[in-house]
């Protein structure tokens, strides 16, 4: 049985954690941090856990707390700039760790003080981190201590790019991705922008050529593409609870066929269970995949444009953020891949 604390719980990421987690059979919960509700019953916030869950929830100052002692992996859902001392701290205790925010997810430190306004202050741990997008580093993941789990929209467009760049049929620049997100993934904070009165019935973008995770993505296509990168990422607000839908384009350089197409898919992502590959005609959509860990994909080549679209679905809670991190996990300790995360989607 694998012993497991989750710092953070409360956000939507760590509740989804807490979900997922709840119903794996090899893990037992040990603690759930939080601030925020500190002593109070865990199904006080989050109800549709109810005879499910029976745990309080504790503020932990992971400095002093012997509940680390306890468990055997940490999953840190805390916001970026906050995970830093929680993985010092882990990896002297000899923990496991899988961080959720943005803090070890890129290379560079100071691109990450560029981007994120805040200083790093865990570069040694952060040399040893892994980036945690289960499908391409998976035995890198294996036998690592610190995980960085990957951004939401980095996951949508990277999984649906890797083929492509490691065939050389697209460049790495120039390539453009149109992404689109449920309000989930602005997290439970109060937000003007993400009142129901001004998300309902209205679509928006935001960030353009600013969004914080266009550093992460250029780094894993340039790591694909082994040259530099460059992306044009364009990320909007639609009226949805969860999910991501992210259009790509890019030059066909080589000037592939569709059936060429679906065949580099076809190889690369043939064993892989989170991973469904759309037939001609056939185009993900975000209900397809809610509340569940695939990652849906279709294909399309623009003969007239000479352009190739890709479009990929996810939740954005799930594979986007704690279900990943639960198939990491189970790569951690040599479990299926797919344990705890056996749901399908929700359909309606």
């Amino acid at each position: 049985m694998i012993n497991a604390g989750i710092l953070g719980s409360t956000g939507y990421a760590g509740a989804e954690l807490v979900r997922l987690l709840s119903s794996h059979k090899d893990v037992n919960i040990k603690f759930l941090d939080s601030r925020t509700y500190d002593k109070e019953e865990y199904t006080n916030p989050y109800p549709h856990l109810k005879n499910k869950l029976d745990k309080v929830c504790k503020s932990i100052n992971i400095f002093e707390s012997e509940l680390l002692d306890e468990v055997d992996i940490v999953f840190c859902a805390l916001p970026h700039g906050l995970s830093q001392d929680a993985v010092k701290v882990c990896i002297s205790k000899g923990k496991k760790i899988i961080d959720l925010s943005a803090d070890f997810r890129i290379k560079d430190p100071s691109l990450y003080e560029k981007w994120y306004k805040t200083t790093h202050n865990a570069k040694e741990e952060l040399k040893s981190a892994v980036y945690g997008l289960t499908e391409i580093y998976r035995e890198k993941i294996k036998s690592s201590t610190v995980i960085a789990n990957p951004g939401c929209y980095p996951t949508s467009i990277l999984l649906a790019l890797y083929p492509l760049l490691k065939e050389n049929i697209i460049s790495s620049k120039g390539i453009i991705a149109d992404s689109k997100s449920g309000v989930s993934g602005a997290g439970r904070n109060i937000m003007d922008s993400n009142l129901f009165s001004q998300c309902n019935e209205n679509i928006r973008g935001y960030s353009i050529g600013e969004h914080r995770h266009i550093p992460e993505i250029e780094q894993e296509i340039a790591a694909f593409a082994e040259e530099e990168a460059s992306i044009q990422f364009t990320p909007h607000l639609v009226p949805l609870n969860r999910g991501i839908l992210s259009t790509i384009y890019a030059d066909n350089k080589k000037g592939v066929t569709q059936y060429d197409l679906e065949d580099i898919y076809g190889n690369y992502y043939k064993d892989e269970y989170f991973i469904r590959l759309f037939s001609r005609g056939e185009l993900p959509q975000t209900k397809g995949v809610s509340g569940s860990n695939f990652c849906d994909i279709g294909l399309k080549v623009d003969e007239r444009t000479g352009k190739i679209i890709i479009v990929s679905a996810i939740d954005n809670l799930i594979k986007g953020a704690a279900g990943q991190a639960v198939q990491n996990m189970n790569l951690l300790f040599n479990l299926k891949e797919n344990s705890g995360l056996e749901q399908m989607p929700l359909w309606p």
